[in-house]
């Protein structure tokens, strides 16, 4: 058995490379399963990504793809979140993630919180994005699609390319590449530096990435080699109470919110052709990441009622307190203080490799292609997760000073912490694509994983725990060519996501976890089980593309986070079944330099089980500080509606356009019984224009928010009566908005050589 497993094993990691039999010279890395189950994604070239005047792979995907947002709830748009179909790619922990993210065909999911990093994307390089419906072939968390991000080589960036940019906002930075060779033998190297004084008060951010590829190919062989470097500092201060925006609109409530990260990537993808029709495909990788955080905010810390000389956490009349210690002594509370503040850090150390090996086959017929892929996968991920939190100081203007006392509770709501994480996971998958009649195909695709998450608790026993998960998901869809340029789909499959360790560790109300410390002795979560339904019909003429698409998710054991009564802490669980499902449209029209495109995303996702949560901060939740959601209420954090219009025109030496972005209110974080007002409907409008100076040389001008708009991209709560603000004296209303960027005129210049 174990044999088997190993030679299933062996079956994928070329899983990232996709190619037709007749290409099999020219690695194009995917993801598993090849160019099956491809032919209806969505994509987006090298210059619909360039379009901003830089490249900007997220703001990319939010004006192309139908009913994709970007919310920004750390208010750092390095850190924004991908939200699609309900489900979201993003750097927070405790978002609704479902989708899984493939750079160059390795998985880019953090394995640690399945999260995605969107400040290592190497933009400058990505020559192709594409979003896939929900398929098991893809792998774990690929519950509402995967996004596939494909890096260029020495050819498709040959040449040396050299840019500047700047915008009124103080963000500066440049990005230089390198492309040398022929299909058979090439290079690329690529590094970009930025620094972003941000539009809000005290927010920074510096980035540094760079990018390496190296391909060579021979006889019937070929190998690839890329490395992907990156160090960023970014401050994401989050949401601000309504009241002090309308007040002051930069403002932050308390701050700081720091993130550090570098990474390092190395990937090495050799091939050899198997006969004329197929071919073997490797793809290893190693990876190292460090994540270090540093999170200043208010506390439920206190004089105890029964000993007022004490400081404690919670309140012994609300059936909760805790009194605080460090170094093993109480800590006494000062009557002179001010609000009670915490300076939580954080430090994850992550070291993942896996493989992944698939064997591509591929035959014409007098009906269509048949494809087949069969594959393999194993990753190993180590990580080691520390974690304090120190007593601090709330200075006048809101930030956070540590004092310095490392702090830990009598009862455990707050302890240090310091644990190593292991994640295993081994898969097996096969896809087929097989032609039925002429213009009749159907593609199935069937995926087996197990997944094991082991923790050694590094100060005691409390943390141990050894998870595993079993799944079989398969997959069918039917394509259907109705006439010349005319397709028809439709499919149905199953879909999963284990929990995370940092999930797994964090699912005790009794134990909540702040967000800088997920390790808590808890009981065990479920799988995310998905059903997933979808169909659509698309044209495309001389001058008008289209297309129409239907879908639902029905999942099962949803993971949230839900707020523990316990300010600043939270806690995981599974929350019975929802349904999303939607409707997206778009369309395209080009006709001698003009073209017009219009895309639409309709959104309804729905709780399908009554259950009761805690939301303290909620102004509707009851005397226990919960609230009811019953069947029907919608997911919050969701827009409805999602609408992209933009006009262009481009001639020779000059290109225009104008870009209009609207959505519809959300229902705030933590009102999951939706007893409160949406966010605001908002539509934004960017302009931009290209200018050729000389042969080479091109100037690039963009102005997002072109109205100045005031809108906000996520909501939810505060205890904003808790702290004065000096800049809105007696403010009382709870809600909490990540404001969207105010008018900002970014100016470009691109040398190529």
């Amino acid at each position: 058995m174990k044999s088997a497993k190993f030679v299933a094993l062996l079956l994928t990691t070329a899983a990232s490379m996709t190619a037709h039999a007749q290409e099999a010279r020219q690695i194009v890395v995917n993801a598993p399963g090849g160019v099956i189950d491809t032919d209806e994604a969505r994509g987006l070239d090298r210059k619909a990504i360039d379009a901003s005047g830089r490249p900007d792979l997220g703001r990319a995907l939010e004006r192309e793809i139908p009913g994709l947002t970007l919310g920004e709830a750390n208010g750092n748009p390095w850190q924004a979140t991908i939200g699609w179909r309900g489900f979201s790619a993003s750097a927070l922990q405790g978002a609704e993630q479902g989708l899984a993210v493939y750079l160059d065909g390795v998985r880019f999911n953090q394995p640690f919180g399945d999260v995605v990093l969107l400040d290592l994307v190497p933009d400058t390089v990505v020559v192709n994005a594409q979003v896939n419906d929900a398929n098991p072939v893809l792998g774990r968390n690929a519950l509402a699609g995967t996004l596939l991000l494909q890096t260029g080589d020495g050819v498709s960036l040959g040449g040396m390319t050299v840019q500047a940019d700047g915008d009124t906002e103080g963000m500066v930075g440049g990005a230089v590449s390198y492309g040398e060779g022929s299909a058979e033998s090439n290079v690329l190297v690529a590094f970009e530096a930025r620094r972003d004084e941000g539009w809000r008060v005290a927010s920074p951010s510096r980035l540094y990435r760079g990018f390496a590829k190296g391909i060579r190919k021979g006889d019937g062989w070929g190998v690839e080699l890329s490395a992907l470097g990156a160090s960023t500092h970014l401050t994401g201060n989050g949401v601000s109470p309504v009241e002090l925006l309308d007040a002051k609109y930069d403002a932050v409530f308390t701050r700081p919110d720091e993130t550090h990260t570098r990474f390092l990537r190395l990937v090495a993808a050799p091939y050899i052709e198997t006969g004329d029709t197929g071919r073997i495909e490797l793809r290893a990788h190693w990876q190292h990441l460090n994540r270090r955080s540093a999170n200043g905010d208010l506390a439920d810390f206190g004089p105890c009622d029964a000993d007022s000389t004490l400081l404690c956490v919670g309140e012994e009349d609300e059936g909760f307190e805790d009194r605080l210690l460090s170094g093993g002594q109480f800590v006494a509370a000062d009557p002179d203080a001010d609000e009670a503040t915490v300076f939580n850090r954080g430090q994850e150390r992550t070291h993942a490799f896996g493989a992944t090996l698939q064997w591509l086959g591929e035959q014409q017929t007098d009906i269509g292609p048949r494809r087949i892929a069969v594959g393999g996968a194993w990753e190993h991920a180590r990580t080691r997760f520390r974690a304090t939190t120190e007593l601090g100081e709330l200075e006048d203007d809101r930030s956070v000073e540590a004092l310095g006392l490392l702090l830990e509770s009598e009862e455990g709501a707050i302890q240090p912490v310091d644990v190593i994480s292991k994640v295993d996971d081994l898969a097996v998958f096969a896809s087929v694509e097989l032609p039925l009649v002429r213009n009749l195909s159907v593609e199935a695709g069937a995926r087996w994983s197990h997944n094991r998450v082991k923790m050694d608790d590094q100060l005691g026993t409390a943390l141990d725990g050894d998870h595993k998960f079993n799944r079989f998901n398969p997959s069918v869809e039917f394509d259907y060519v109705l006439g010349e340029g005319i397709q028809a789909v439709a499919g149905f499959s199953l879909t999963s996501r284990n929990p995370t360790p940092a999930e797994l560790s964090c699912a005790d109300p009794d134990a909540p976890c702040t967000l800088a410390n997920f390790f808590i002795a808890d009981p065990p979560l479920k799988q995310v089980k998905a059903r997933n339904w979808h169909t659509g019909i698309s044209g495309a003429g001389a001058a008008l593309s289209w297309r129409l698409n239907a879908w639902r998710t029905d999942t099962h054991d949803d993971i949230r986070m839900i707020a523990s009564e316990v300010r600043g802490r939270a806690y995981f669980a599974n929350l019975g079944q929802t349904r999303r499902q939607g409707i997206e449209a778009s369309l395209d029209w080009q006709r001698a330099g003009w073209r017009a495109t219009a895309v639409y995303g309709f959104t309804d996702a729905r709780f399908r089980t009554d259950f009761t949560m805690s939301s303290p901060s909620n102004p509707t939740a009851d005397d226990e500080g919960e609230v009811d959601v019953e069947r029907g209420d919608q997911l919050p954090s969701v827009p409805r509606h999602a609408v992209n219009l933009r006009l262009g025109r481009e001639a020779r030496n000059w290109s225009a356009g104008v870009t209009m972005r609207a959505r519809s209110g959300q229902y705030l974080a933590g009102d999951d019984g939706n007893d409160n007002a949406r966010t605001p409907a908002y539509a934004v409008f960017d302009i931009d224009a290209a200018l050729n100076l000389a042969p080479g040389i091109r100037l690039v001008a963009q102005v997002r928010n072109l109205f100045d708009k005031r809108y906000a991209t996520f909501g939810t709560f505060s205890e904003v009566d808790d702290i004065e603000l000096a800049e809105a004296p007696g403010a009382e209303d709870p809600r909490a908005y990540a404001p969207g960027a105010p008018r900002r005129l970014t100016v470009s210049i691109r040398a190529q050589f």
